[in-house]
């Protein structure tokens, strides 16, 4: 008899071209899937919370997939992490309700964001953040990081996964604080469009640069269908942190 498990799942971006299924290219969902298969997986897909791009990594990806298996969810655990590459982790794995679904019973996602100022770069660390310079001002970029909290309509700042579906997303934290020598943006909201953590993110240091007015986050949610913005924070400097839900 199956069971479906939740999975809590860890990965390095850096060599996948992201997490969804991709014929021809290695991808998150089709290294896990082919690892599965040889534990004794006999279904067709294993269900994601969210669409990571190419490069992007993740601490606190959620995943669901039925499966008949006699053991503890510690065994299992163990299995799935000795057939999978040293990139991917399961982190923590649990029996779930069978009508549980990552994705669409997920009530906020939280994303990270990570940044160094420095003029010379760092090859211990620029495989996930992202060297800036001219140095950033944090709280200019923390400030004009507080405009993007609440319900709004982001079609300046990314796209929907699916078109002509809807742009508008709700924002419930949005701040930068120091860490050291780094500069980390956390950022949680119900959903995010395609490519908008990494817009919202380039437009905020340019901001922190004074390349942009402090208001400039403001002008793309008072004028969606305006001026798309520009820019894109490269993807290794992010990462999905936590998916929350009601339980």
């Amino acid at each position: 008899m199956n069971d479906r498990f939740q999975v809590q799942l860890s990965y390095d971006g850096t060599e996948f071209h992201g997490s969804q299924y991709q014929p021809e290219l290695r991808t998150v969902q089709g290294e896990l899937e082919q690892g599965l298969l040889k534990i004794g997986w006999k279904g067709k897909s294993v269900l994601f919370a969210g669409r990571t791009d190419a490069g992007v990594h993740a601490a606190g990806q959620v995943i669901a997939f039925d499966m008949d298996w006699g053991h503890t969810e510690k065994e299992l655990q163990k299995a799935i992490n000795a057939v999978t590459p040293q990139d991917i982790s399961a982190v923590e794995v649990k029996r779930t309700k069978i009508d549980f679904h990552p994705r669409y019973q997920a009530l906020s996602r939280h994303y990270q964001y990570k940044i160094i100022n420095s003029p010379t770069r760092d090859p211990l660390q620029e495989r996930y953040i992202w060297r800036v310079w001219p140095e950033t001002d944090v709280n200019l970029m923390d400030k004009a990081s507080r405009q993007l909290i609440g319900t709004h309509d982001f079609a300046a700042l990314g796209k929907p996964h699916q078109p002509g579906g809807s742009t508008i997303r709700e924002i419930s934290r949005a701040a930068w604080r120091k860490k050291g020598t780094k500069l980390v943006f956390e950022l949680e909201g119900n959903a995010f469009l395609y490519h908008m953590v990494r817009h919202i993110v380039a437009v905020l240091v340019r901001i922190g640069q004074g390349i942009e007015p402090d208001d400039m986050i403001n002008k793309y949610l008072d004028n969606p269908t305006g001026t798309e913005a520009q820019g894109l924070a490269p993807a290794r400097g992010l990462s999905l942190v936590e998916v929350k839900y009601q339980d």
